[in-house]
């Protein structure tokens, strides 16, 4: 059988969605809401919200994010999530791991065509 798109960025995903959510929160905290509007823009790194609060209650008992409850003006309080430095010593992990892992698929891949 071969792999359509969907079942492909279904694997992707799963290996790097949580550093995408590790790297939004690099500079400031965000709502969940906030975070599943920003990654499910382009429709490729989140296909739902139904994903990503089981992922961020992960990233919360790993010690990669922390949070906590702010009043809204727009309804009830709202979960804020912030890295912590565990989160973000794993981002920069991430980071210096991704660019060659990413090279080194496009060389593959590039050589392929």
């Amino acid at each position: 059988m071969v792999p359509t798109e969907d079942m492909i960025l279904t694997h992707l995903r799963r290996g790097a969605i949580e550093y995408c959510v590790l790297a939004l929160l690099a500079d400031d905290e965000w709502y969940g809401l906030d975070i599943a509007r920003r990654l499910s823009g382009d429709g490729v790194l989140l296909s739902g919200e139904g994903t990503l609060y089981p992922l961020l209650a992960r990233l919360r008992k790993g010690g990669l994010v922390e949070t906590h409850w702010r009043e809204s003006d727009a309804g009830p309080p709202r979960r804020y999530y912030a890295l912590t430095p565990e989160g973000r010593a794993a981002l920069e992990t991430f980071a210096r791991t991704w660019a060659p892992f990413r090279d080194a698929v496009d060389s593959t891949l590039g050589s392929h065509r």
